[in-house]
């Protein structure tokens, strides 16, 4: 369907039998819920209306290990960041017990392709050095002397980098002192093994049916878990595959490349974990270090450690329309400088502080994705409901990590609320579609009306279903408007009154993506 370049059928009466099929033959297509990982509405979308959702789970902070070990920070700041990234990818015993269909669509397609975008989308400060991690310490406390690192007393017998174990011949030698810093030396019952050339970044791989892998039918899950020490650039990672939910049919294959570069992104930078080490362009931390630790201060609740306002800053929406009124609506923005310039640029809204973060889906996917409602088909946003982008914001926000050179032009065009101005992107959907609405020309047909408030829609999926056109005309598109089991939380209610809904119970419609805040939208299919 996305090949099409006249959505001729589009809302129009189907005159045989054929053709009705054909069109019923799609709806059924559209309706049928999506594999991968589901829309957590908390119990409040039917079970239909499920979509695909990341479940990123950030490293906590003692989980991480930093200070790993390249060149000196005066060496490496002079060093410009134009090199193309170079990612090595190894596998984890349990890569290769995959069944022979699965291995080689994961060996020679999707790991190949993803790793091949980023490093043809990313440049860094050339690693000119080899690569020896750290090791894990016994103990969440370290020492740092001469800017190595030493463990108290004992390394740990075994590395972990997610669910994968970091070879010997990867690790640095054991560096310990005594528990008053005392003592430094490095432990004769471990030595330096021969370290990573060549590479960038070391992204460990493996295909473990996890107790992760059955939240949600989750198909992968990456984070980072090792940093360097000059400027705190996430330098290994880990990723894991779901056996259970890789797909190997053709149609699908768009959606596993999409998410699985969407995974290799976490590790990469785009991260809760990591905003806080976020960097300028010359290199300074856009957020206060501790004295004595050189790192940020870390935030007790979130386990990760506190970025400042210049990388995100809380913003309040007061006068936030809702059913029956209005509320006061706390934001989270991404206000780096390239972020704030490209989202301006996107959505032509030069007052607009930044770019919103997701508030929803607890830590696996709240403030590590765009804000769905604001970036539907983004793909950093939290779920997969259509044709995903990599867009320049996303691009703008690795850049401002000060990590990296952005090459733009791998981005995707982002279409979904180009050019809608301040309105759009900074007041609620139900504002959105209540003042679309209002101006409608009397006289237009209802489909005329409808087109004013894309991409949002006041259409309920009923008998007979009525299709209509995404704006770009590729492709079929229906209202993802429906009733839900429940009344939906107050700040996601968007309808004073519908058409054929029974007066009082709009609080129980919505838009099926609990992400978008269930904001009714045009969803191709």
């Amino acid at each position: 369907m996305k090949q099409l370049q006249h959505c001729w059928w589009c809302l129009v009466r189907f005159p045989t039998t054929a053709n009705r099929l054909f069109l019923a033959a799609l709806i059924l297509l559209a309706l049928a819920p999506v594999k991968g990982y589901p829309d957590s509405g908390g119990g409040h979308a039917a079970e239909a209306h499920q979509h695909e959702h990341c479940n990123h789970q950030h490293p906590k902070a003692h989980e991480v290990i930093h200070g790993v070990q390249l060149e000196p920070l005066h060496v490496i700041r002079k060093r410009s960041i134009d090199q193309p990234l170079r990612i090595l990818l190894v596998y984890d015993e349990s890569v290769y017990r995959l069944d022979s269909d699965k291995f080689s669509l994961i060996n020679d397609t999707i790991l190949p392709d993803a790793v091949r975008f980023w490093e043809q989308a990313l440049m860094v400060r050339q690693t000119k050095e080899i690569i020896r991690l750290n090791r894990k310490c016994e103990s969440s406390q370290v020492f740092v002397k001469n800017s190595l690192t030493y463990c108290i007393d004992s390394c740990k017998p075994v590395t972990l980098c997610g669910e994968v174990q970091v070879p010997e011949d990867h690790l640095d030698v054991c560096r310990v002192c005594n528990s008053t810093g005392q003592d430094c030396r490095e432990d004769p019952s471990t030595s330096a093994g021969i370290g990573i050339s060549n590479a960038d970044f070391v992204f460990y791989v493996s295909a473990r049916q996890s107790e992760r892998c059955h939240k949600g039918l989750t198909v992968a899950y990456a984070a980072h878990c090792q940093q360097e020490a000059a400027l705190d650039r996430p330098i290994a990672g880990h990723a894991n595959l779901c056996p259970e939910s890789i797909s190997t049919k053709p149609q699908e294959l768009q959606t596993l490349l999409s998410t699985v570069k969407h995974e290799i992104l976490h590790a990469l930078g785009f991260s809760v974990s990591l905003y806080a080490f976020f960097r300028d362009d010359e290199g300074n931390p856009r957020t206060p270090r501790k004295p004595d630790t050189g790192k940020p201060y870390l935030n007790e609740k979130l386990q990760i450690h506190q970025w400042s306002d210049q990388t995100i800053r809380k913003v309040v929406r007061d006068n936030w329309a809702v059913r029956g009124g209005h509320i006061n609506r706390t934001l989270d923005m991404m206000v780096t400088p390239r972020v704030t310039k490209e989202i301006r640029d996107h959505f032509s809204c030069q007052k607009l502080e930044g770019a919103e973060l997701e508030d929803q889906g607890g830590e696996g996917t709240a403030l590590t994705h765009w804000e769905k409602r604001v970036l539907e088909n983004e793909a950093m946003t939290g779920t997969h409901t259509q044709s995903s982008a990599f867009s320049r914001i996303t691009l703008a926000l690795m850049e401002d990590s000060g990590w990296y050179k952005a090459n733009y032009s791998m981005a995707s065009p982002l279409t979904w609320g180009r050019g809608l101005g301040c309105n759009f992107a900074m007041r609620s959907c139900k504002d959105w579609i209540t003042a679309n609405n209002a101006s409608s020309i009397e006289g237009f047909s209802e489909i005329a009306k409808g087109r004013s408030i894309h991409p949002f829609c006041a259409k309920v999926k009923r008998d007979p279903l009525q299709t209509e056109c995404t704006d770009d005309r590729s492709s079929v598109a229906l209202c993802n408007l429906i009733r839900h089991e429940s009344p939906l939380p107050r700040q996601y209610q968007n309808f004073d009154s519908l058409a054929h809904v029974p007066t009082g119970e709009e609080a129980y419609y919505g838009g099926s993506v609990s992400l978008a805040d269930h904001c009714p939208y045009i969803q191709e299919f």
